[in-house]
């Protein structure tokens, strides 16, 4: 099986000024995701899609190699589908899965990598598979809609009052790793499909860089996680 790993990383940001590049612990964002995919034992090839040439000269640093993204692919309306869809176009190897590992989720290991691609070769009929933490006191029963008139509407009212303990679990993606079979993901244009499996990571592992708040937290978890604590 060939498996491609595709690291997704625009230049430009609203929520934080070229955050991939952005030094947390004295490293490149991305440099976190690079390191993690060039350990797995399991990926045939690596590549940054970006269109920023900043991004790629640290590519380069931490030797990995890097495609151009086209303008169209790199707006902050493109969808991440048509991105990797460029990829596959550029590259003359073709590719029974594909493994998306989105820089500003940094924290994972590289065995979480190679867990999820057996997951699909352990499984022959296995499409799609999606990292998620298990959520406890974060949960749809502590959660509302608002109106205009500050009226609130449980998300899930039957379990509103109920203690932590009896709460039924929930899931959220993290954004670590997305895997999908190629031809899957050609057929449906999308990296989730609607069957899917779910890879679960522990919840220390939870960080995603939308905010320089995100920035903050995921550089204390990172010193964290290098000393071997998370």
């Amino acid at each position: 099986m060939k498996i491609l790993g595709i690291i997704p990383a625009r230049g430009g940001s609203k929520g934080v000024s070229r955050k991939n590049v952005r030094l947390v612990d004295g490293q490149p964002l991305i440099s976190y995701t690079i390191q993690k995919a060039k350990e797995s034992k399991l990926l045939t090839d690596i590549f940054v899609s970006t269109d920023c040439d900043e991004i790629i000269e640290v590519a380069n640093k931490y030797q990995c190699e890097s495609l151009k993204r086209s303008r169209d692919n790199a707006k902050d309306t493109s969808k991440i589908e048509e991105a990797i869809i460029e990829v596959l176009k550029s590259l003359k190897t073709k590719y029974d899965l594909i493994v998306l590992l989105q820089p500003t989720a940094p924290i994972r290991e590289s065995e979480d990598i190679d867990n999820v691609i057996q997951m699909f070769l352990e499984d022959t009929n296995l499409e799609c598979v999606v990292s998620v933490i298990a959520l406890e006191d974060i949960h749809p029963a502590r959660m509302y809609h608002v109106n205009d008139n500050r009226i609130m509407s449980s998300l899930d009212e039957k379990s509103e009052s109920k203690r932590r303990q009896d709460l039924k679990p929930v899931f959220l993606r993290n954004g670590a790793i997305y895997a999908v079979k190629t031809t899957a993901f050609l057929k449906e244009k999308k990296i989730i499909l609607p069957s899917k499996k779910a890879y679960v990571m522990p919840e220390s592992k939870w960080a995603n860089v939308d905010t320089e708040r995100d920035l903050l937290i995921t550089e204390v978890l990172i010193k964290e996680w290098k000393k071997g604590v998370l």
